[in-house]
């Protein structure tokens, strides 16, 4: 057997050490920009699916606001015009934001408007017109535990309605002696704009009235998550901290709409002075009369969202020599600016509503 022998020149195949080190350099170099490439690009996403967030909230509150808002005195007579809308402007939650509230109140929902034949005031039992009920579609059942509101007879004098909770109807076959029986009492927790709810001194007040289903609705923004007077998880409130939301509280059940809303803003527009002119946008007025109410015709809504985190792909500081408003909160209709940047991102929408119900005429008053 023979052994073959190998040059003492020649070599084994492999890698050095120096090029083990600088091919595991290259490779460490490639990794960490695919990591650095990543993670920005999950930074921005995880931004851009914030202010999605952002804008659906702010576009879906606002479809539901100024679609009430539209409706607002929907099936009540329009006597009572002064009561179909009501609002507070900057209510003072405590932090530096200071967001509005609007009530309003309408048969927005399930229509129902029929005539009092008698009704006696504090009575649980109301009389209406033979044949009333068989104008509407609604079963007998329908009608058990339905918020309604008594209205007197506008000639009467008296402007107090009665909101009071349906326990059942009665008639006959035939629809003779059709009736409404009522629980004891007002209805508890809503109010009506306007300081509407009460009752007429007198019985005879209600005979020629009108009963109809009752929508009290009040828009608002909860700042803090916090609200004195209500209490977490007790009708439909959150609370425990959860600021920016905002709630439409219909017949005293709060509905949260959305979140990460961070102002709320309502101007109103109309022929306050009786001039046949609109006066022009203006916030809330505690000193309007109950006659300036009944003239308002528009309303103004501000939306303002913002994202639940601050944005860090602004590198610390906002880009541009400027401020850039989009990360400062901007000041909206009467409420101020934010005085620092906050690295948040915004997104602002206002719509404006007609109130079909007070402004029939609102197209031949001449100049807006």
């Amino acid at each position: 057997m023979r052994t073959r022998r190998h040059s003492p020149t020649q070599r084994a195949a492999g890698f050095t050490m120096i090029e083990l080190l600088i091919g595991s350099a290259v490779m460490l170099v490639a990794v960490l920009g695919a990591l650095l490439i990543y993670s920005r690009s999950n930074k921005v996403s995880v931004e851009q699916q914030m202010v999605t967030e952002a804008q659906n909230d702010v576009r879906s509150s606002m479809f539901f606001v100024t679609r009430d808002l539209r409706m607002a005195g929907a099936g009540l007579p329009e006597e009572f015009s002064s009561y179909f809308i009501e609002g507070r402007d900057n209510e003072d939650q405590g932090p530096e934001v200071t967001p509005d509230r609007v009530t309003l109140m309408g048969n927005i929902e399930d229509p129902l408007n029929l005539p009092i034949r008698n009704y006696q005031g504090s009575s649980v039992v109301l009389d209406v017109e033979d044949y009333s009920l068989e104008q509407y579609p609604y079963p007998d059942a329908y009608y058990d535990n339905q918020f309604v509101i008594v209205l007197p007879n506008p000639e009467s004098g008296c402007w107090s309605g009665e909101v009071r909770r349906v326990t059942h109807v009665t008639h006959n076959t035939g629809g003779a002696n059709e009736r409404f029986n009522f629980s004891p009492g007002l209805a508890p927790g809503i109010d009506p704009p306007g300081g509407l709810s009460g009752t007429c001194p007198s019985p005879n007040d209600y005979d020629g009235g009108t009963i109809s289903f009752i929508d009290v609705k009040e828009y608002w923004l909860d700042v803090t998550g916090n609200t004195p007077g209500l209490t977490a998880g007790l009708d439909g409130y959150i609370g425990g901290g959860q600021a920016g939301v905002l709630y439409c509280t219909h017949n005293s059940v709060h509905f949260p709409l959305a979140r990460n809303i961070e102002n709320f803003q309502v101007e109103y527009n109309g022929d306050m002075d009786n001039d046949l002119l609109l006066d022009g946008w203006s916030p809330w007025q505690n000193t309007w009369t109950l006659a300036e109410t009944a003239r308002i015709q528009q309303v103004r809504v501000w939306v303002l969202g913002r994202t639940a985190q601050a944005f860090t792909s602004v590198g610390g500081k906002v880009p541009g020599t400027t401020p850039v408003q989009v990360y400062r909160r901007p000041a909206v209709s009467n409420t101020p600016a934010a005085a620092a940047d906050d690295f948040h991102k915004r997104y602002l929408l206002d719509s404006t509503s007609n109130v079909r119900n007070m402004s029939l005429n609102l197209y031949n008053l001449g100049q807006r």
